[in-house]
């Protein structure tokens, strides 16, 4: 077993404990509201499934289904709109730095209505000049691509009453190699998301999860 594996079962070790002794704080409060030992364990297992949840992104690029932020000493429980787990970067006084940053952004949205969606990606093209002929664009996948393709790759173009946004995260990691476009080109279709894999070598420093807002919040 390497170190790294080692390391991530020790933590999913503290998540089952800390689990426990909440359970038990709870009970001895039987009912009482604002209990210490409550909050102490609380914080425990929060910042316990934290750690797990960030070396198990290190480790395989998963996640857990748990959506938390660290909960410092002075008592900082507000749970953000947007929330930060970081790692921090060893140091070094050297430039540049030795490895690349990589930004990795995945955002969801539900779809209210497919003809809408393939509707205002048909408007966002540009108008063709002469007899040219288009290829009809006739699925939901293609509709975003083609809306990403009019700005440029910009994902504010998907910000239309025609993409209702879900939650978001974006990674930050550190790689020893910067992406290749052409590395991509011949590999095969169910290969689509390696860019996004991340090596045994690369490192997760930081991630930002991005929350929906509500009609009432916007």
């Amino acid at each position: 077993m390497s170190d790294r594996v080692a390391e991530l079962e020790a933590a999913l070790d503290r998540v089952a404990t800390a689990a426990r002794a909440h359970l038990a704080a709870i009970r001895a409060a039987d009912g009482a509201t604002d209990d210490d030992g409550v909050w102490s364990a609380y914080v425990a297992l929060n910042n316990a499934t934290v750690d797990y949840d960030e070396l198990l992104h290190a480790t395989y690029g998963e996640v857990t289904p748990w959506e938390l932020t660290r909960i410092t000493e002075e008592g900082d429980d507000d749970l953000l709109t947007s929330t930060l787990v970081s790692v921090p970067l060893d140091g070094g006084g050297d430039d540049p730095h030795p490895l690349v940053v990589s930004v990795r952004q995945r955002r969801d949205y539900r779809v209210p209505s497919v003809a809408a969606l393939l509707r205002a990606a048909q408007e966002s093209r540009p108008p063709l000049d002469g007899d040219e002929a288009e290829e009809p664009i006739s699925t939901v996948a293609d509709a975003v691509i083609e809306l990403l393709q009019a700005g440029d790759g910009s994902l504010a173009m998907l910000d239309l009453p025609e993409l209702e946004p879900l939650d978001g995260v974006v990674v930050v990691a550190e790689v020893e190699a910067p992406l290749r476009g052409d590395v991509f080109e011949d590999e095969p279709e169910s290969a689509a998301d390696a860019p996004f894999r991340l090596r045994e070598s690369d490192r997760v420093v930081g991630r930002l999860h991005e929350a929906a807002l509500s009609d009432d919040e916007e």
